[in-house]
């Protein structure tokens, strides 16, 4: 691919929760940083996506592991994109790198202390019900319009929304690059839905090994609906 075919801006829809949306996103920054493309940071609910019947939705509950999250990175994305952005690697690093429950409030306002973000952000989101819409547009546009049923989304200019790239560990530098050249490329071919690998039992060792800390932070039950 060459510089003049490289997009100047692309979409990045997320749950913290996820650990294989986070794994993405650590790829996709650093293919920002080679390339310098914008980041446009956009929610999506796996607690709605995936809810049981009969249950509360999400924006139901006095407090939901993920949604409650999404609702701080909605009001900080008013005030600075960038600002979400961040929030997003540090609660992201706090669980799926060190365990830590970033859903917590005092968790939460020591790493936005230490990374520099309005620590007022957290309060102020969840006394304005406004930021439940924010994180429901975005779901709902990823869903009814993009057709998406999990994260990582990436939508890129002139070509079709991407479930993935599904990879981890996270790629670097030169493989960064390739693996972007791949999902490029794939965004724009019409009619290709998937390209999948098995995964064999060392692949979900090495799966199981990345997720410890995921798996020891979490507080809450896997529960997945079919996609389409």
């Amino acid at each position: 691919m060459t510089s003049t075919e490289q997009p100047t801006s692309i979409e990045f829809f997320f749950d913290i929760m996820c650990p294989y949306a986070y794994q993405t996103s650590v790829w996709i920054r650093d293919v920002q940083a080679q390339i310098g493309f914008d980041i446009s940071w956009r929610f999506f609910s796996l607690e709605e996506i995936n809810r049981e019947e009969g249950k509360k939705h999400p924006y139901e509950r006095d407090f939901a592991y993920g949604w409650t999250p999404l609702r701080v990175a909605a009001w900080l994305r008013r005030q600075n994109n960038e600002w979400c952005g961040t929030f997003y690697k540090i609660c992201g690093e706090a669980l799926h790198i060190n365990g830590q429950r970033f859903y917590d409030r005092e968790v939460a306002l020591q790493l936005m202390a230490d990374a520099g973000l309005p620590t007022e952000a957290w309060d102020a989101a969840l006394a304005d019900p406004t930021t439940h819409d924010d994180v429901l547009n975005d779901h709902k546009y990823a869903t009814e319009q993009l057709a998406g049923f999990g994260v990582p989304i990436i939508t890129i200019p002139g070509g079709r929304a991407v479930f993935g790239p599904v990879v981890l560990p996270a790629p670097t530098a030169e493989k960064a690059r390739e693996l972007w050249d791949i999902t490029l490329g794939y965004s724009k071919f019409p009619g290709l839905f998937e390209i999948k690998t098995p995964k064999t039992d060392d692949d979900m060792k090495m799966i199981g090994t990345i997720f410890t800390p995921y798996l020891e932070g979490r507080q809450w039950r896997t529960i997945q609906n079919p996609a389409r």
